[in-house]
């Protein structure tokens, strides 16, 4: 492995020019297919073998004209104080705007308030429905424009006119705090190498990187159904690992100058050993990505794809096209201080050495320590409570919150999620008499408000019953009502013949959930399974991959304790623009655990492989933690702050979902990169000793030797003991 990337190394750059060369060509195929793209994917996502799943298929089936998977939207009118939405003017201003949503493009349908009877008891609010011929994100930017106006006449005739539903779903925009992140970045980048032009190179390569990928996932999006949620998963992965993947090289090639190597072989040697520990680093992270094809949720598997597409191009980034920019940069890469004074700093401690010594000093005080903090962030985890959001989770300044707040006030809040009861009566004797007593059956449950009549498809073998629960959508209630109307099914099989099934926005969420939290635990044992072994083989040791996983799982808990304090219960909110606390989403603890994960063995195969390549090469177990450190604690913590930055650049999104999984990522690097992998990890090392690198004879024997510590490119290269004393006598151990 090393000696591969050794040669690529100096290929390219010697080959500079042509290897530049096709990295630009690429960006601008793939900006090209963007450009031409007709359009991003759908967000609707299907949930094989849920029942909300095969309720929605059946009614496609047997009723295709019905768009169960349209988008919709509730068109709220609340009467000015004293009136009444009975009152003539007011009936006169709600008919004009439901003949204005009825010429409106791409809608299917528009339920009249009145004829349905959906005014409140207190005769103050009333709501339309609209339905639409195709899905949220589908739908033309004119159709909700027109949506957006058609309530304005009635606004101007004294009416309060809020819109919610999926209808208004839009893209999600990240706001500025992205850009500032970026820009952290680059100041970090800066302080980190004392070169203007050291730092460029990172940026500049995460930023073509992630432009190919993004622009890759934008024009292919309308072919492979991608969500607009896939490309900002991409940019924010991209970026991070980006930055850092280039990071880690450009850094290691510094090193490589400063030992008197000529440009082109300290190029070879950064990416045959730093370059080594890059690729490891990045088949733990696309282990884990691709691995969430496991929940059998496609949308969910695409994204990891995704996702898992833009790292394997930093990757390869950080192996060719940082090669190829260093040949231009020449001596620019060293700061200018450094290029006068070589010598300065050599024999200096820095403070990564200081800081290993003092962990070396006190290994059990620094191990408790930080297992006992990270075990106090992580207790609000045990009340984690899961969800999908709704309109009810929109900033308070949205119109779709507040048309969900008038809707709860005037109807109660069960009218913001009504269940669809879907009664398959073909082998059912008398299908009018199997979907009354589904009806009647449904009715008397706890937790229901409403059921209307049931509807007929044309064939008359297939009925619907819209349910309206007491409960919001989001609540245990709810929830509750859904597995109680599902156990009531099997009874109504028994009597009637005809099947029973419970689907519709909020029955989809709950079986998300459900479906989400069973593949937990098979997707932790595949994930941390594969990369265990590879780290076995990075390593050649057995303890070493199992702290690593060890302290990952520490740390992926105590981030999800602090989403919990943060998004559900509301603790400094606030200050991450949290207007409304709830569930959490569903899709976040098994999103994190895939992603930080693979981000978490970043730095432990940067860190620990300097460590392991200083064992190797003669030094003591003590020795060698603090010649990791020196070597890569300063770059470790760059690039473990490059991407808090980044990650949290994208809390500032409108999007709940995105602001999550930003804050997410970004308190779970944080700490697994400065408690875990600066902390724990050399404590537990210290206290280890020679016995962290042991592994069995017969172990050592079959797996593969794939020389990321490059003590082959070093024999090979006829130095194998070159600098073994110096970094003896700088560890001081």
């Amino acid at each position: 492995m090393a000696t591969f990337l050794y040669k690529l190394g100096r290929f390219s750059f010697r080959r500079r020019h042509f290897v530049v060369l096709i990295w630009v060509a690429l960006l601008a195929l793939a900006g090209v297919g963007a450009a031409n793209a007709s359009g991003t994917g759908s967000t609707s996502f299907s949930i094989p073998g849920t029942e909300a799943q095969r309720a929605f298929d059946l009614i496609e089936e047997r009723s295709p004209g019905a768009k169960a998977d349209g988008a919709t939207a509730r068109v709220v009118f609340k009467a000015p104080a004293g009136e009444k939405m009975t009152d003539p003017a007011n009936k006169s201003a709600v008919d004009r705007v439901v003949r204005e949503l009825r010429g409106g493009g791409e809608v299917a349908s528009v339920v009249d308030p009145y004829r349905a009877k959906a005014i409140s008891k207190d005769g103050t609010t009333a709501y339309a429905q609209v339905s639409y011929d195709v899905s949220g994100m589908n739908l033309q930017e004119s159709s909700r424009e027109e949506l957006k106006a058609a309530g304005q006449d009635a606004r101007e005739a004294g009416l309060t006119v809020e819109i919610g539903g999926d209808a208004l779903q839009a893209i999600p925009e990240t706001g500025a705090t992205e850009i500032i992140g970026v820009g952290v970045a680059a100041v970090v980048l800066v302080i980190t190498f004392g070169s203007l032009v050291a730092a460029g190179l990172p940026l500049l390569t995460a930023l073509i990187g992630v432009g190919i990928g993004v622009s890759t996932i934008t024009a292919l999006a309308s072919a492979l159904d991608l969500s607009s949620t896939t490309s900002t998963l991409a940019m924010m992965i991209g970026l991070a690992v980006g930055i850092d993947y280039a990071l880690f090289v450009v850094s290691r090639y510094r090193a490589e100058l400063a030992e008197g190597r000529a440009p082109e072989e300290a190029a070879g040697r950064a990416a045959g050993t730093a370059g080594s520990a890059v690729v490891f680093a990045g088949l733990t992270v696309v282990i884990a990505l691709v691995g969430l094809a496991v929940v059998n949720i496609p949308m969910l598997t695409k994204m990891g794809i995704a996702a898992a597409g833009t790292v394997a191009i930093a990757v390869l980034i950080a192996l060719t096209m940082i090669p190829a920019l260093l040949g231009y940069a020449g001596g620019r890469v060293v700061g200018r201080k450094a290029r006068k004074n070589p010598d300065s700093g050599a024999a200096k401690d820095n403070l990564g050495t200081r800081w290993a010594r003092f962990v070396l000093r006190k290994p059990l005080v620094v191990l408790l320590v930080g297992v006992v903090g990270l075990g106090a962030v992580a207790v609000p985890a045990s009340k984690l409570e899961l969800g999908l959001p709704d309109d009810g989770s929109q900033p308070t300044s949205t119109t779709q919150r507040k048309a969900y707040d008038l809707v709860s006030e005037g109807f109660g809040p069960g009218f913001n999620g009504p269940l669809m009861v879907v009664v398959d009566a073909a082998d059912a004797d008398d299908p009018k008499a199997a979907a009354g007593q589904v009806g009647r059956t449904v009715a008397q449950l706890d937790g229901v408000a409403a059921v209307t009549p049931a509807q007929f498809n044309k064939a008359g073998d297939t009925a619907m019953l819209t349910v309206v629960p007491k409960s919001k959508p989001s609540s245990a209630e709810t929830e509750a009502l859904v597995h109680d109307i599902r156990d009531a099914g099997g009874q109504i099989a028994a009597d009637t013949g005809a099947k029973t099934m419970v689907t519709g926005t909020t029955a989809m969420n709950i079986d998300v959930s459900e479906k989400l939290d069973e593949a937990l635990l098979p997707y932790l044992a595949l994930v941390v399974g594969l990369a265990f072994l590879l780290l076995m083989v990075v390593f050649r040791s057995v303890l070493v991959p199992l702290k690593a996983a060890l302290g990952f799982l520490l740390s992926v808990v105590a981030a999800l304790g602090a989403v919990v304090a943060v998004f559900q219960w509301g603790w400094l909110g606030s200050l991450f623009g949290v207007e409304q606390t709830g569930p959490i989403m569903s899709m976040m603890p098994i999103f994190m655990v895939g992603v930080v994960f693979g981000l978490a063995m970043d730095y432990e195969v940067f860190l620990v492989t300097r460590m392991r390549e200083a064992y190797v090469h003669g030094e003591r177990p003590g020795q060698a933690v603090v010649t990791g450190f020196r070597h890569g604690a300063r770059v470790v913590t760059a690039a473990a702050v490059i991407m808090i930055a980044v990650f949290a650049g994208f809390i500032g999104s409108s999007e709940q979902m995105v602001k999550m999984i930003g804050f997410g990522l970004a308190i779970a690097v944080f700490f697994d990169a400065f408690v875990v992998r600066m902390a724990i990890v050399p404590a537990v090392l210290a206290l280890l000793s020679h016995r962290a690198w042991w592994l069995p004879k017969w172990l050592d024997r079959i797996l593969p030797d794939v020389d990321v510590e490059g003590e082959q490119l070093r024999e090979r290269l006829g130095d194998a003991s070159e600098g073994t004393d110096r970094e003896r006598e700088l560890a001081g151990v």
